[in-house]
């Protein structure tokens, strides 16, 4: 089965409010794209990718001005991004970070962020399999941008990308040659992206895990934890749970987090009857449940944060543990979680 999420996602809340700085009331803008005028009073409220391309066509014909994307961007306000998408800021690193976003969007969104390293750069695309018109250009910049604006908040340095390459013909202005500040290619055959992995691995110095783990629904719990505990075990599980949102960890990464060698953490798994991997499906688990138990948190943003690469895996998985689906579980634990 595909990646890709259904054709559905939220429009985040931090949209309606940079449109509506930048002086386009969500309303007109609603109207202006033909979709319920309400839309921007329902968090819940669904789009697909034919109406949110619509809802950026629309701004683009109410305020046609180059660079709009880019200043949507630059005056956003990175704190009302949902928690999954607002700890990038707080990751390890601009890798890190990177990663953190294209996982979340990949499974909570149509839009489809791929990253590809070698040769000294990262090129990052972005797919949108539902779509059947072409991405709207000032999407694009808003994509790129929020990418670029990661790099540079997070490590507090004024991060160039190695170049951007842009279907759209060559513009009259220089409003994204000053922002990119750096080589643009345009008329190219698709839209591009490409960092410098050396600026991947520039540390965040904002980085706080303990933050990290209260933007994280129910993993603020786990603080403290490491240090209550004396099993290896519930220390590695701890720091799985920690882990887990940025991808499938590494032995090797646990034990850099635990202060030990790897051959010294494996050998003490080993004694204590249990298996890294095993460790992993108990964490998952544990996380899972946890997770579930806050009826605010969607499903597919859970399977996220327990570094699945698609939900239909997580799904499988969890069928496999509990011998139900996720939701069913909701239903059945209802009453407890209250």
């Amino acid at each position: 089965m595909s990646g890709a999420a259904a054709d559905r996602c939220k429009v985040p809340r931090a949209f309606w409010q940079a449109v509506d700085h930048i002086g386009v009331p969500p309303a007109a803008l609603l109207r202006q794209a033909k979709l319920p005028a309400t839309l921007h009073l329902n968090e819940q409220g669904l789009v697909t990718t034919d109406q949110f391309f619509a809802l950026w066509r629309a701004l683009e014909e109410l305020k046609p001005e180059p660079g709009l994307g880019l200043k949507l961007v630059q005056s956003a306000d990175t704190a009302v991004h949902p928690p999954s998408s607002l700890a990038a800021f707080y990751a390890r690193d601009y890798r890190d970070g990177l990663h953190r976003i294209a996982r979340f969007k990949r499974l909570c969104s149509p839009e489809q962020p791929r990253l590809k390293e070698g040769k000294g750069e990262c090129t990052i695309t972005v797919e949108w399999p539902y779509a059947t018109d072409p991405e709207p250009a000032i999407s694009t910049d808003v994509t790129f941008a929020s990418l670029v604006e990661l790099g540079r908040r997070g490590t507090g340095q004024h991060v160039t990308p190695k170049r951007v390459e842009l279907v759209r013909a060559r513009p009259r202005s220089d409003v994204y040659q000053n922002y990119f500040d750096c080589q643009i290619r345009y008329g190219a055959a698709r839209n591009s992206l490409i960092l410098k992995s050396a600026d991947l691995d520039r540390p965040f110095p904002g980085h706080n895990q303990e933050l990290l783990d209260i933007l994280t629904p129910a993993l603020a719990s786990a603080l403290g934890e490491l240090q209550a505990r004396s099993s290896i075990k519930e220390q590695v599980k701890v720091v799985l749970k920690r882990s887990l949102a940025s991808g499938r960890p590494e032995l090797s990464d646990v034990a850099r987090d635990l202060g030990t060698s790897d051959r010294t953490l494996q050998r003490r798994i080993t004694e204590e009857g249990s298996s890294f991997r095993e460790l992993l499906v108990e964490a998952r688990q544990e996380l899972g449940r946890q997770l579930l138990s806050d009826p605010t948190t969607d499903i597919d943003e859970v399977a996220c944060l327990l570094g699945y690469q698609d939900a239909s895996s997580f799904y499988r998985a969890f069928r496999y543990w509990e011998g139900v689906t996720p939701s069913r579980w909701r239903e059945l634990h209802g009453d407890k979680l209250h």
